[in-house]
């Protein structure tokens, strides 16, 4: 892990910026890795459109999941066991960021721009980022997930999938690690049906940003460890069964 300088901009404090409870808090800065580390560690995350300034948010209420609360469903586990993946952590970041950003069917653009992509791979490589890939029987990346890490902070951005369910395969890859690390939350952002069907659940962006204070100042999350293993979903789906 790179040790960053300190931020050039210095982020408002959310709650006395937006009593209103909208959720954008400021506008402009740039992306560079000690920006992007200062802001989550004030509760912010950007969220813009290609074109337009950068915006910062902190919404409120806020959406976390608890991984001690998680657990995957029948049908997942029925899948991680039928078909076979293998499952990597940290070792194709750019690759799964890279195709987060491509278009969804039922969106024609996407928020992860060139400027996000470089600014989040940036912040990979000084040891702030993570990413979960699964690869089919193939070897093709067919889904993952990426996100921030600070301290015991975890923090999901963004996940795909080209086939069923392999999206949920690497979103329970990093419950397990919450649960191993006793994370005490992963942070989800905005609130959303499909979150909510995962576990997630929302709280008030003061307590968001009280229990963050806490988070971000313990040892950081070891990710080393993880990214030395290649895991099947066969066995993490053994490792549900023998938990229930």
């Amino acid at each position: 892990m790179t040790m960053l300088g300190p931020s050039e901009f210095i982020f408002p404090d959310p709650v006395i910026a937006d009593p209103d409870q909208q959720g954008l808090i400021c506008i402009g800065a740039d992306l560079r890795p000690e920006t992007l580390l200062e802001a989550y560690c004030h509760g912010l995350f950007p969220w813009f459109s290609e074109g337009e300034p950068i915006c910062w948010w902190s919404p409120e209420p806020r959406c976390i999941i608890r991984p001690q609360d998680y657990h995957p469903s029948k049908s997942l586990l029925r899948t991680m066991k039928k078909k076979s993946y293998r499952i990597t952590i940290n070792h194709a970041f750019e690759q799964v960021i890279q195709r987060c950003a491509l278009p969804r069917s039922y969106a024609d653009e996407t928020w992860i721009s060139e400027e996000i992509i470089q600014g989040y791979t940036a912040l990979f490589r000084a040891g702030y980022a993570y990413s979960i890939e699964v690869w089919n029987q193939d070897e093709q990346l067919v889904g993952g997930l990426y996100g921030v890490t600070i301290g015991r902070g975890c923090f999901g951005e963004s996940m795909f999938s080209t086939e069923t369910d392999v999206s949920k395969m690497a979103f329970y890859t990093l419950m397990l690690i919450g649960q191993a690390c006793e994370l005490e939350w992963i942070d989800c952002q905005l609130v959303n049906d499909h979150l909510l069907s995962l576990g997630a659940c929302t709280v008030s962006r003061q307590d968001y940003l009280k229990s963050l204070q806490d988070v971000v100042n313990q040892p950081a999350v070891d990710w080393k460890s993880y990214q030395e293993g290649v895991f099947s979903s066969e066995r993490i789906a053994m490792h549900a069964k023998l938990t229930e």
